[in-house]
């Protein structure tokens, strides 16, 4: 057994039955309502239908009561909250849903709102879900459909008619440093010569009437794209930010794919239908018809303003942690009638954070792969937070060979750091055909049975690293008191309103904890 670690192991894989709608190139070009991985409205829906819905009819407020509940959802596994009345909603302006990509509390149908988000049946295993993605990446794109009109534009706001600070935006933790308008949309970016459009997930703050400013990380592929208008001499990008988008294209826009592919054309391929698209009102960009909500404007290219900080998914809270980062400006938003608001609120297990990052298996495998290297799965343990990636070797093709572990570890290392397909990822694990990767418990016993320290470990410097993860920036060692604090439903909102939330959890819909 060998460990990989920006800083590996060797190791029965139990077969286990894959199920995966395969999809004909020449499907249907009819409308995406009905389809859960392509229409948000229709995925809550069958959410619904599932008895994996909470309709929560009470008044809660944004500042922190709705974060708490989401939160608390996470951590118990318990249905998804709709939250119908929302203080200070006005004009339509909105819902909330949180919990789109968490985890179910049935181990039958743990991934049942994974497996939803990428129309696979509802008792779909982690392994189905993995490789419905990686066929995706085999298939073909479809065109869209575009539409000279959509749900999206039933209702529309433009200019100065824009308050951003008049609508009930939530406070999702209470270290956070502001209210976040962004944490489960689509950003949609385009390069100049419009050959590639890029749709990402990543938060966003309410900094005035009609600003957001954007957590904007060096590397990931929205600076990629400002880099290219940067070489133009532009000073803003045409922007759209897509809020309750087709969960498929929320997932997709999660994970890394390759840089210069449109996540818009993957969504096809991944949801086997044509996705329905029509132009912004201010922008040649293209949004999602169905979308929720739509955010019209620019990405400014020179003006910042502090963001943060964030309580984050890595499930620990630095006071203070804030920094300078671009300016969105929104110039129109157009919405569905009753727009729902989708919210994430990251920290410690289990959450979109988690279940999306735990994707970037796929990409890595299809690498390793294609540099013909002895792997054969790969999976990133949620139990790891998705920071661990554990490979199995094929020991058949590894005899063949006739490397050496330090030759065979030092190429796995050398791709798999350098990619930002594992920016998220600290550790990796190589472990033999021997050993279920898919069972945490196997994959522990093979570790602390197999690996040993200091000989069987090797540490790669001076390679892409995830500025989010807290010893990156901080020294863990403290003097009489820690510098962090944890991310949970104790510790990120006052105790009168965790006692407030358990008094009526049932009441709102939810069982028993």
């Amino acid at each position: 057994m060998f460990r990989l670690t920006r800083h590996q192991i060797l190791s029965s894989v139990k077969p286990t039955s894959i199920r995966v709608r395969l999809y004909s190139s020449k499907a249907s070009l009819n409308s995406n309502q009905g389809d859960p991985q392509l229409d948000f409205r229709s995925f809550v829906e069958v959410l619904r239908k599932d008895g994996d819905l909470a309709d929560i009819y009470q008044e809660v407020d944004p500042n922190l009561e709705v974060g708490a509940v989401v939160r608390r959802v996470s951590e118990t596994n318990a249905k998804a909250p709709l939250f119908h009345n929302v203080k200070g909603t006005r004009n339509g302006l909105w819902k909330m849903f949180g919990n789109a990509a968490s985890l179910r509390n049935d181990s039958k149908f743990r991934y049942g709102r994974i497996a939803r988000s990428l129309g696979l049946p509802p008792d779909s295993n982690w392994k189905d879900i993995l490789e419905q993605m990686r066929l995706a990446t085999t298939r073909e794109p479809l065109p869209p459909n575009i539409l000279s009109t959509g749900q999206c534009k039933q209702n529309k706001i433009f200019g100065d008619d824009i308050d951003l600070t008049n609508l009930p935006v939530p406070l999702l933790h209470q270290g956070d440093g502001g209210k976040y308008l962004q944490t489960w949309g689509v950003h949609i970016l385009e390069t100049p010569d419009k050959s590639w459009t890029n749709w990402s997930v990543f938060r966003g703050m309410v900094h005035d009437k009609r600003r957001l400013s954007c957590l904007v990380i060096p590397g990931q592929h929205n600076s990629m794209i400002r880099d290219q208008w940067l070489k133009l001499g532009k000073d803003e990008v045409p922007w759209a930010l897509s809020l309750g988008a087709p969960p498929a294209a929320t997932i997709a826009a999660s994970i890394p794919i390759p840089p210069g592919v449109s996540e818009r054309d993957y969504v096809s391929s991944l949801a086997g239908k044509p996705l329905d698209m029509v132009k912004c009102e201010l922008s040649d960009l293209l949004v999602p018809a169905n979308s929720e909500i739509i955010l019209e404007g620019t990405f400014s290219l020179k003006d910042k303003a502090l963001e943060g900080p964030f309580e984050d998914y890595i499930g620990m809270h630095f006071e203070g942690e804030a920094g300078n980062q671009p300016l969105f400006t929104v110039d129109a938003i157009t919405y569905r009638d009753g727009a729902i608001l989708p919210v994430s609120v990251p920290g410690r297990l289990t959450d979109e954070s988690h279940t999306t990052a735990s994707m970037a298996s796929v990409q890595l495998l299809e690498a390793l792969q294609q540099h013909d290297l002895p792997i054969k799965d790969a999976v990133a343990p949620l139990e790891t937070l998705a920071t661990w990636c554990i490979l199995q070797v094929d020991s058949k093709k590894l005899a063949e060979m006739k490397t050496n572990p330090d030759e065979l570890c030092t190429t796995i290392g050398n791709i798999a750091f350098n990619s930002k397909a594992t920016m998220l990822i600290n550790r990796i694990l190589l472990i033999g055909d021997d050993v279920d990767i898919h069972d945490w418990a196997d994959v522990i016993w093979a570790y602390t049975s197999r690996c040993r320290p200091g000989i069987d470990e090797y540490v790669f410097d001076e390679v892409i690293g995830l500025p989010l993860t807290p010893y990156r920036k901080y020294v863990m060692e403290y003097d009489g008191g820690r510098i962090f604090r944890s991310v949970d439903f104790r510790s990120s909102y006052p105790p009168e309103l965790q006692e407030k939330i358990e008094g009526r959890w049932t009441e709102m819909g939810f069982d028993a904890v």
